[in-house]
């Protein structure tokens, strides 16, 4: 084996087990709070990145199966990006958290109005769920994020947001955008044949991205919790529940396509990319919703792995073999 060969050899071995290591990266995070603060200012650059491995990794024969059903799409997108959002958002104001902590009630506000994570369909995939119709559901609510997100935080969190929603809507807009050409550029350039050969190399290059996003915005949870570990207890358990939230009510709403369409979008629901409004607004972002969001990555990363044998009992009868 060649010097040259080593570090592609070991990119492409990390792109096919990294999903295997998803619960350990944000605890790594949280115990090693000096890399955090470290890695800190490449989490915009980091989720540009991941951004674009993920659209280069878009599988359009999928896509175009799904799509031939437009109104299902149609229901994926008003549920994910307006129906779920207004809800929580309403509830939120409800129960005051407005009044309590504006801080929170902003960062609750950017988990409730993003899209799905890009790796979502990928983790769907690894519990044996329908990751076609993640990623379609996945495609449709990014188009549409940078529209829609700036009108929740404009009527919901516009008074203490640290950064004008018009101006959150541009920047949203402009990563997507960017990310997406970008990977459309490299499409064309390399060829759909080269990338399909390097796809564990791709997958090995996410891995370290969302490694360097994941470790970033959990690096000051340490600190806290030896200072106010009350706090990040309370917002841990409010990070699991509406995890759980997201993906019963989505669940519940599309259990009629089947209950595998139905997991799987309840999986995308819970999957918010918080990353996207991190790497959007992330350095004008109070402490707290820094503190909420990477918190909120510990649902995201260890539910997967510990509801398989839930989903093997829920999937019973349907083809759950890979569950």
């Amino acid at each position: 084996m060649s010097l040259r060969g080593l570090p592609a050899d070991a990119l492409a071995w990390l792109g096919r087990r990294g999903t295997s290591a998803l619960p350990l990266r944000p605890i790594i995070g949280i115990a090693l709070p000096s890399l955090g603060a470290l890695l800190k200012p490449l989490v915009a650059t980091a989720v540009f990145l991941l951004l674009v491995l993920a659209f280069l990794r878009v599988d359009l024969a999928a896509l175009r199966s799904h799509a031939r059903r437009p109104m299902i799409v149609i229901a994926i997108a008003v549920w994910t990006m307006v129906a779920l959002p207004a809800c929580l958002c309403w509830g939120y104001h409800l129960l005051g958290i407005d009044v309590r902590s504006a801080d929170l009630m902003l960062a609750l506000v950017l988990q409730a109005a993003t899209s799905p994570m890009m790796s979502s369909p990928a983790i769907a995939a690894m519990l044996g769920l329908d990751a076609a119709l993640v990623l379609l559901g996945m495609v449709v609510c990014t188009a549409v994020v940078s529209f829609s997100a700036p009108v929740f935080v404009r009527i919901f969190a516009g008074d203490v947001v640290p950064i004008a929603p018009s101006v959150l809507g541009l920047k949203l807009f402009a990563i997507l955008l960017g990310s997406a050409v970008t990977a459309l550029i490299i499409r064309k350039l390399a060829g759909q044949d080269r990338i399909a050969h390097y796809t564990d190399h791709i997958d090995g290059c996410s891995v370290i991205l969302m490694f360097i996003f994941i470790v970033a915005v959990t690096g000051g949870v340490g600190t806290v919790l030896v200072s106010d570990p009350l706090t990040v207890l309370g917002l841990i358990v409010l990070a699991f529940v509406l995890t759980f939230l997201l993906s019963g009510s989505t669940m519940i709403v599309f259990i009629r396509l089947g209950r595998r369409q139905a997991a799987s979008l309840g999986l995308m629901a819970s999957q918010r990319n918080m990353g996207l409004m991190l790497g959007a607004a992330g350095a004008v972002l109070p402490d707290l919703v820094w503190l909420y969001l990477g918190l909120a990555q510990l649902p995201i990363y260890t539910l997967p792995q510990l509801m398989k044998p839930l989903l093997r009992r829920f999937l019973r009868g349907t083809d759950a073999a890979a569950v």
